[in-house]
């Protein structure tokens, strides 16, 4: 049967029936050349988030498409006085829209359009105010989609660092004292220092206590400790997600000379680790990935010590088997420089965001963006 007039069913995902041919959908999806495995839960993604749905698209008993989508309440834009300066917390509902795929053969029949507009439903119907979306700005198909089909609005443009994982462990600057935070503590310098940060999510604590995150690191002067309430006049501070519980990656599509000259710089980091070369990780097979999150810091040694972090995580996803490392990071960073990745790893990827009711005042699509965004490690 060819694909003209064929009666496409958008219903709700269900896992008894739907598991197989939705993995089997995931399969034929490549993003770029990039793989994703669920690990035979389609949910694994989005289920940590307070509010989730997933949809399909069927044609004849057969699954042709998906969509998932999450709802949480964050920190708006455009909070600032009009002095300029001092901001105002002011929150709105904020729905996600991820995993869209559209079987490659039923591509440009409107599918992924009306999984679109059946997920924004749900959104209307649970009072989201607004709904973005997070895509790689050179995927033409999907920005035409979202911003020319459904009415999204580019809005912001962070960048996806990505550094690799390598045999040997990183050195961590001695001029610095690394302390783990317990959650409450975490929790509380959060709220003090990053509330009025976009997109930062009201409900951080159920972020920091959850059995993916692997903890909060401050970095201050060696020597120097923390106080609950007191910070030092030099500070720095990241959140570690173990992304490796939830999914792997996994690179396709690399010639046999590229993963030949990869695998000799692992054999050689791995035989002279005191040589610190900067091996490239098996990314050709699937791999894990340790992602930061509330990257932050203040005073004159600020990027010192998200460094010195950095290192720290580098060597806790080297214990845990991880290849890469990762991190998301609005263009106007002021750290973006101190954490390291590598620039061929490193995507730019683009936010759209799309107001769904007009009562919750000042139109945030039309904000002016802010130093950093807050990225929940729940929407990777």
């Amino acid at each position: 049967m060819g694909k003209g007039f064929q009666v496409v069913v958008v219903r709700d995902y269900d896992p008894n029936r739907d598991l197989k041919r939705v993995e089997e959908l995931e399969k034929s999806c490549e993003v770029g050349s990039l793989l994703v495995d669920l690990m035979g839960d389609p949910l694994a993604r989005i289920r940590q988030s307070p509010s989730f749905y997933m949809l399909v698209a069927e044609i004849d008993n057969e699954i042709v498409g998906m969509i998932r989508g999450t709802i949480k309440t964050v920190t708006r834009g455009g909070n600032a006085l009009h002095d300029g300066t001092s901001p105002v917390t002011s929150t709105t509902k904020l729905a996600f829209v991820s995993g869209l795929r559209v079987s490659p053969y039923y591509r440009r029949m409107g599918i992924g359009l009306k999984l679109v507009q059946r997920l924004e439903d749900w959104f209307r119907l649970n009072d989201a105010a607004y709904a973005y979306v997070q895509t790689e700005n050179d995927n033409a198909a999907s920005v035409k989609l979202f911003t020319e089909k459904s009415g999204y609005s580019k809005y912001r443009t962070p960048t996806f660092l990505v550094n690799p994982v390598f045999n040997h462990r990183v050195t961590v600057s001695s001029r610095v004292n690394i302390i783990k935070l317990d959650p409450s503590d975490a929790e509380s310098l959060y709220r003090n220092r990053f509330s009025s940060t976009e997109f930062f999510p009201s409900d951080i604590n159920s972020i920091l206590t959850n059995k993916l995150s692997l903890g909060t690191f401050l970095a201050v002067p060696r020597g120097g400790d923390y106080v609950s309430g007191s910070l030092p006049g030099s500070w720095a501070v990241i959140s570690i997600w173990n992304s490796k519980e939830v999914y792997k990656l996994q690179v396709q599509g690399t010639s046999r000379l590229k993963r030949a000259l990869a695998k000799t710089t692992r054999v050689l980091d791995g035989a002279f680790p005191f040589l610190k070369i900067p091996s490239f990780p098996n990314l050709f097979k699937p791999f894990a990935m340790h992602f930061l999150y509330g990257i932050g810091g203040e005073g004159p040694r600020a990027a010192e010590m998200v460094e010195a972090l950095c290192s720290h995580a580098h060597n806790i996803a080297k214990k845990s088997g991880c290849a890469v490392l990762a991190a998301e990071v609005g263009s106007c960073e002021p750290l973006r420089a101190c954490i390291p990745h590598w620039k061929a790893l490193s995507p730019e990827d683009l936010w759209c965001l799309k107001r769904l009711r007009d009562d919750d005042g000042a139109d945030w699509t039309k904000s002016t963006p802010g130093l950093s965004v807050f990225v929940d490690p729940r929407d990777i």
